[in-house]
C-alpha cells in the first residue's frame, strides 16, 4: 500500500524510552519514571466530581467547535488573574490537547513548503507536526548565554513563523518580558507569525511566567490542561488567536476536529474552581521540593553541568563527561539502575547525543528512590 513522503516523521523517543520501562516491569524489575513529562497526581477532585455530576444528569454529546462558552470563559478569566491581560472569551479555541492546538495553529497560519523556526533544544513533536503538514522546521541552536531561548538575531527573512516556549521543554528555562517582548517585535518587523508555547504556565519556580499576550495580541498562544492541571490523558488544550482568526480556526476545527471531547471539558470547570486550584497549587509545592532534590542530587551524581530550570518539572543535563551516546547511555541507565530518563536527541538532532532530560514530575519518594539509584550507578560506573 502507498504512503506518503510526509508520514515519514521521526519516532518521539521518550515513547520509545516509555516502552522500554514497560517491558523491564513486565519483566518484574521496579522502575523509576524520569523520562516522561506527566504529572505523578490525576486531575483535582474538584474535575472528577464535576464530571460525575454532569454525566448523571445526562448525554455528553457535542459541543460547539470552539467549546463550551463557559469553560472559554474561566480561561479568559485565568489570564486577567495570572497576567492582568483583559482577554475576550471569544478569542479562546478550545482543542483536542496541545497537540490538536499546533495542528490548528500550523494549518491556519502556513503554506505547504513554508519555514518555520524553532530553537534547539525544544519539543521534537513541534519538528513533526511542522514536516506531517508539509511545512519546513528550520531548527537553530540556542546557546547557554541566552538560557537556551531564541533572540531576534536567530531569526531569518526566509521563516514564515516562530514557535517559542516558556517555560520551555526540555530545558526548564522561561523567558523575561523584555526577551519576549524582542521577539515578538522582531517577527512583527518581518510579517511572521509568532507562536508561543504556554503549557507549562503555573509552574515556575524562578520568577512569574510571562504570557505573550502581556506584549501583543496579534499572535498565536497554546496552552493545555496537562501540566499545571495535571490533567494529561484527558487530551484538552487551548489556543488564543487574534480576533480576526477566531472563524478561519473555527472553521478549520469544525472540520478536522468536530469539537473538543465534551467529558474533559467539564472535568476542566473543576478544575479551574478554587477547590480545584488549590490542590494543584498544592502540586506544584510538590514539584518545588523536587526541583531543589534533583539539583541538588544530580550534580553529586556528577550530572553538574544543568540548564536553569526556571519552570516546567525537567532538569536538563550536559553529559558530554560521560558519553558521546545519550541513547546508549539511557539504555545503560535503566538496565543497571532501574531508572527511566530521556536522551536528548529528542530535543537537539545536533547536540543530542550529549545531553540528558530528567523529569520531577513524579511523588517525592520517586524522586529520592531515583536519585540514590542514579548516584550509586555513577559511583560504581566512575571505580
Amino acid at each position: 500500500m502507498r504512503y506518503s513522503r510526509r508520514s515519514g516523521v521521526d519516532p518521539f523517543i521518550v515513547m520509545d524510552v516509555m516502552e522500554q520501562a514497560r517491558a523491564a516491569e513486565e519483566a518484574g524489575r521496579h522502575v523509576i519514571h524520569m523520562e516522561v513529562g506527566q504529572p505523578g497526581s490525576g486531575a483535582p477532585a474538584a474535575a472528577r466530581a464535576r464530571l460525575s455530576a454532569e454525566m448523571e444528569a445526562g448525554p455528553l454529546g457535542y459541543t460547539v467547535a470552539l467549546g463550551r462558552p463557559d469553560l472559554r470563559a474561566g480561561i479568559a478569566a485565568l489570564y486577567d488573574e495570572w497576567y492582568g491581560v483583559d482577554l475576550d472569551p471569544a478569542r479562546v479555541v478550545l482543542t483536542a490537547g496541545a497537540s490538536g492546538a499546533f495542528i490548528l495553529a500550523f494549518t491556519a497560519l502556513f503554506d505547504a513548503g513554508e519555514k518555520v523556526g524553532l530553537g534547539e533544544p525544544g519539543y521534537p513533536s513541534y519538528r513533526q507536526i511542522l514536516k506531517a503538514l508539509s511545512l519546513e522546521p528550520v531548527g537553530f541552536q540556542t546557546t547557554p548565554e541566552n538560557r537556551y531561548q531564541p533572540v531576534p538575531g536567530d531569526l531569518t527573512d526566509d521563516m514564515a513563523g516562530l514557535i517559542v516556549a516558556s517555560p520551555a521543554n526540555p530545558s526548564g528555562t522561561m523567558l523575561d518580558k523584555p526577551a519576549l517582548g524582542a521577539l515578538v517585535e522582531a517577527c512583527a518587523d518581518r510579517g511572521m507569525a509568532l507562536i508561543s508555547d504556554e503549557i507549562y504556565h503555573g509552574l515556575q519556580y524562578e520568577g512569574r511566567a510571562v504570557s505573550a499576550l502581556e506584549c501583543s495580541d496579534d499572535l498565536y498562544v497554546v496552552n493545555s490542561f496537562s501540566k499545571y492541571f495535571s490533567m494529561t490523558g484527558w487530551r484538552l488544550g487551548w489556543l488564543v488567536v487574534p480576533e480576526d482568526h477566531v472563524r478561519i480556526v473555527e472553521r478549520l476545527a469544525q472540520n478536522m476536529f468536530i469539537c473538543p471531547p465534551h467529558a474533559a471539558q467539564v472535568a476542566a470547570l473543576g478544575a479551574l474552581s478554587p477547590e480545584g486550584r488549590a490542590e494543584l497549587d498544592a502540586h506544584r509545592d510538590v514539584y518545588t521540593v523536587n526541583r531543589r532534590l534533583m539539583l541538588e542530587g544530580l550534580a553529586k551524581a556528577g550530572f553538574d553541568k544543568v540548564a536553569p530550570a526556571d519552570g516546567a518539572f525537567y532538569v536538563y543535563a550536559d553529559v558530554s563527561d560521560h558519553t558521546d551516546d545519550s541513547l546508549a547511555f539511557c539504555a545503560e541507565i535503566l538496565r543497571e539502575a532501574g531508572v527511566a530518563v530521556t536522551p536528548g536527541l529528542d530535543f537537539d538532532p545536533v547536540r543530542g547525543a550529549t545531553t540528558l532530560r530528567f523529569s520531577y514530575a513524579r511523588s517525592t519518594a520517586d524522586i529520592e528512590e531515583g536519585i540514590a539509584r542514579l548516584q550509586a550507578f555513577m559511583a560504581s560506573r566512575s571505580s
